[in-house]
């Protein structure tokens, strides 16, 4: 991968090396996402950006990329020579827009180009940038700026009087602000009540600081739930016992088994009778997750992340540890649970009767799913580790995984609603 990045572009499958990594607004809610392609260390980032944008836009026509976006917005970075060679796509799928960089301000063809696609209604939206100081190349920003409907802006690097300074030149332009680089619930809540449409950053996987930590009911009738349900002697009957009065949550899991992404040759009736068919420690996790995705606090896609985290951490322990995957589901699952209940991991932790293996994952980054996570969170940030022998196959693998665990997600969290 290190040396040709063009060959482990899509793997023998079909799967991009692809990470959605979600825009909210400030209610939020899904704004778009955008695509990142996962990269080992030393990779020619370039060059690899180019040839997964190639791969991606050519996987548009068969409905690939849909499988992974859904019907959301998706921003991809495009290179010059990509939006000349591939405007026709752009045309043709209006929930696909272009990322631009802002040095390519002065190509008249490309200009030209994207008036032609705004024209189309087609989504347009400029990188971040530093105001050049040579009146050509700013001029070249500024046509970008006449052109694009968003921009990004990031306020990681830049002091928070800088920040507001850019993103009121940006509005200038009739532009609309999104602001990268969110770390923290604080810097979120400095620009929440800015002219801001879109937020990304490292905060949504984040709890939030707060003074007195605090469950609400239902947070506590989630922890009860997966408490109660930590017993290795319960079998189907008790798990079936143990679910019957919250009839919602019943409803929502077998309406999920049932669905027909799992095809089954005949109709579940019983919680029972899943557990039998599916296995006790699968229908444990499955409640878990029903139970956890049902508590509405918290983004939906914090609880779609947590969901993907869950099933490529079984997926990944099944080739490493096959006696422990269905732990690791849970380790995955729990692995934001502080986000979710928005209060640190040990907190939580102190009301939940776990494994020591999950514990130790998620409370000291050690153990036997402490490297699993470690994967997990580095491709969610569009990072590949391990030495470059085992790069494209590695790349190859986590892609697949991914894509499955991101359609499995949207699926299940769609019943949890």
């Amino acid at each position: 991968m290190a040396v040709n990045p063009q060959a482990a572009a899509v793997n023998d499958d079909g799967f991009l090396p692809i990470v959605r990594v979600p825009i909210l607004d400030r209610r939020q809610a899904l704004f778009a996402y955008e695509l990142l392609f996962p990269r080992p260390a030393g990779t020619d980032a370039d060059a690899a950006a180019t040839a997964h944008t190639q791969a991606t836009l050519s996987a548009i026509a068969d409905g690939s990329l849909k499988r992974l976006v859904r019907d959301n917005r998706a921003f991809l970075h495009m290179t010059r020579d990509l939006v000349l060679e591939h405007a026709g796509i752009l045309r043709h799928n209006a929930r696909l827009g272009a990322s631009i960089s802002a040095d390519i301000g002065n190509d008249d063809e490309l200009l030209g180009k994207l008036r032609e696609l705004k024209g189309h209604g087609c989504l347009l939206m400029l990188e971040d940038f530093n105001l050049p100081a040579d009146p050509a190349h700013r001029a070249g920003v500024d046509a970008l700026l006449r052109i694009v409907q968003f921009a990004k802006v990031a306020v990681d690097h830049r002091h928070p009087v800088a920040a507001r300074a850019h993103m009121d030149y940006v509005h200038a332009f009739g532009v609309k602000v999104i602001v990268t680089g969110i770390d923290t619930h604080e810097t979120f809540a400095d620009y929440a009540d800015q002219d801001v449409d879109g937020f990304q950053g490292k905060y949504l996987l984040r709890p939030e600081r707060v003074d007195m930590p605090r469950l609400t009911p239902s947070k506590l009738g989630v922890l009860r739930l997966v408490g109660a349900l930590q017993d290795p002697d319960n079998g189907p009957v008790e798990l079936g016992k143990i679910i019957r009065d919250d009839a919602i949550l019943s409803y929502k899991l077998l309406g999920c088994v049932n669905s027909a992404y799992f095809a089954l040759p005949r109709q579940l009736k019983s919680v029972e009778q899943a557990a039998v068919f599916f296995g006790v420690n699968r229908m444990r996790n499955w409640i878990f997750t029903m139970a956890v995705s049902g508590m509405d606090e918290r983004p939906p896609e914090l609880l779609r992340q947590a969901l993907i985290r869950a099933n490529m951490c079984e997926k990944l322990a099944r080739s490493i540890k096959p006696d422990l995957q269905e732990m690791a589901f849970t380790a995955g699952l729990f692995s934001l649970l502080d986000a979710l209940m928005n209060v640190s991991m040990a907190y939580v932790l102190e009301h939940l009767p776990l494994a020591i293996e999950i514990r130790e994952a998620l409370l000291e980054g050690t153990g036997p799913f402490a490297p699993i996570l470690d994967q997990i969170r580095h491709w969610e940030q569009g990072e590949v580790e391990g030495g470059a022998a085992q790069d494209e196959q590695h790349m190859q693998q986590m892609a697949a995984l991914y894509v499955d665990a991101t359609d499995w997600a949207d699926h299940v969290y769609a019943f949890a609603e």
